[in-house]
């Protein structure tokens, strides 16, 4: 497979038949890739975060089609997406590449154009993220999405996942306030309840301390008062 290889890259796998997503997966951990899988629309947007690079996604689902998924994924995130999926008209293939699609293969396919078409993708996505990687860089803080890594003054800064995702999230979406819940949701994909807002405070916190000069006066990872949390 002739990708880079300097890093795993993550596929998302969304197909509500549990066979089809299985024969995915050996296929694709086969060829060295990490996966993650949904079975619906909802779950896809659950699992999803800034650490995917390619999204299979098959077109006919019960509920949300994989066109509306397509298109509510774009407005959140720059990846890689291709249609898997049984319906191979021309209309079909142009809705999917309009709503925001990279690819459309057609089922039944062949292991061998599977793998090229992912990796074709994955090049391209490399190429992007070479010049689209950086998604915040301040005060000696920078957030590198393509290597998953976050430095401050030149130096890496350990984080959990958590800790992580949560600045990633808030830093991809910089100068805009995003409430508890959505933050939550996003991060931990589970439910929000009355006892998350704490948990949401303690992961700030610990943030603050190893990026912010003054965690106290913090002037990246700001708390606004009422409404919730907003990286500047």
């Amino acid at each position: 497979m002739d990708t880079p290889t300097d890093k795993t890259f993550e596929i998302l796998v969304v197909d509500d038949d549990p066979d089809i997503r299985e024969v995915l997966r050996l296929l694709l951990e086969g060829e060295g890739y990490a996966t993650r899988e949904a079975s619906c629309g909802q779950e896809a947007l659950e699992r999803l975060d800034e650490r995917v690079h390619l999204v299979l996604l098959d077109a006919l689902m019960p509920g949300e089609s994989g066109f509306d998924v397509c298109a509510r994924i774009r407005e959140r995130y720059d990846v890689m997406i291709m249609f898997l999926t049984a319906k191979a008209q021309e209309m079909d293939r142009v809705r999917g590449l309009r709503c925001g699609g990279d690819d459309y293969l057609a089922k039944p396919f062949s292991p061998a154009e599977l793998s090229a078409r992912v990796g074709a993708l994955l090049r391209r996505y490399h190429s992007h993220a070479r010049n689209n990687s950086v998604i915040y860089e301040r005060g000696g803080v920078r957030v590198d999405i393509s290597r998953g890594e976050v430095t401050r003054g030149g130096v890496r800064v350990t984080l959990t996942d958590i800790e992580y995702r949560v600045l990633a999230y808030l830093a991809g979406r910089r100068g805009e306030t995003i409430d508890a819940r959505t933050l939550y949701e996003a991060v931990w994909r589970e439910p929000y309840l009355l006892a998350s807002a704490g948990t949401i405070m303690v992961h700030i916190g610990n943030l603050r301390r190893k990026l912010e000069d003054d965690p106290k006066h913090p002037s990246i990872l700001k708390t606004v008062w009422g409404k919730g949390y907003c990286v500047e």
